[in-house]
């Protein structure tokens, strides 16, 4: 299997987001985005799936050796030889990759955010730097471009923390702030043991208001000429933000349920973010 073949098996799924995001996108950007995520797949298994959080320490260091390997021109993993192409095509910089494995590295040994500032570091180390080097894959000129793909970053990684948090509390992983939690009387006890009302609604609703903020950030700062280019991220954009609805309209069953956009819908919303921009 070819090392473009293995990404694309590892992070397009078809039917996905990010599959109908890259659907109009030329080959070369779409191999290098499609490496790209896979990239951050591969170190969102090592976290996941590990049970010995001293293992998964080990794998990140080895992805961290691999990192350098991948800019001295000496990549081994398909992933990363997938992304030598990119490298210095798209000018992937190996200090914002470092920053993704470093997001990561924060879920083996902190299940728990005090405050929203406190998570807010956690969405600048493992979502912002995806988007703005997915945003210099699909080419901007402009800086306030890095601006926007860093609020959509924001904005992204906040809608999957609402949209998970049933799943992520079976981890026992809270991402939504603990400040939160006690203004509205929700225990985490609540999360980790499904139990949903009215205050938990509340406390939801509260946190939807700032993923809504983020995205309204992110599309405030791109500027006008550069959005054509931008349509992939904007296309996220629109999936995030349309599912981050459907919780709301859904009153935010997600301690024991997880909502999902259909594979038409998301084909719905690219194809007029797509032709529309």
């Amino acid at each position: 299997m070819s090392p473009d073949a293995y990404c694309q098996q590892k992070a397009l799924a078809r039917g996905s987001s990010l599959y109908y995001a890259l659907l109009f996108l030329p080959p070369a950007r779409r191999r290098a985005v499609v490496a790209l995520y896979a990239f951050c797949r591969e170190l969102n298994d090592v976290v996941d799936t590990a049970r010995d959080p001293q293992l998964a320490a080990t794998k990140l260091a080895w992805w961290r050796t691999e990192l350098g390997r991948l800019f001295a021109g000496t990549p081994q993993h398909p992933v990363t030889r997938a992304l030598a192409a990119a490298v210095e095509s798209c000018g992937l910089d190996a200090a914002r990759l470092a920053q993704i494995i470093d997001g990561r590295a924060m879920d083996l040994s902190q299940t728990r955010y005090l405050d929203f500032a406190g998570l807010l570091r956690y969405c600048d180390s493992v979502a912002s730097p995806l988007q703005v080097a997915a945003a210099g894959i699909f080419g901007h000129r402009d800086a306030r471009t890095l601006e926007y793909a860093h609020a959509l970053g924001t904005a992204l990684q906040l809608t999957r923390i609402l949209r998970d948090v049933g799943a992520d509390a079976r981890r026992n992983r809270i991402y939504l702030p603990l400040d939160a939690l006690r203004e509205h009387a929700v225990r985490a006890a609540d999360l980790l043991n499904a139990r949903h009302g009215e205050a938990f609604v509340a406390m939801m609703r509260a946190q939807s208001v700032r993923a809504h903020d983020y995205y309204d950030r992110a599309l405030a700062a791109l500027p006008a000429n550069e959005r054509r280019a931008q349509r992939p991220g904007l296309i996220m954009a629109a999936h995030g933000r349309t599912l981050l609805v459907e919780l709301e309209r859904d009153g935010f069953r997600v301690l024991d349920r997880r909502t999902a956009l259909t594979p038409m819908r998301k084909l719905w919303l690219a194809t007029r973010t797509w032709f529309d921009t």
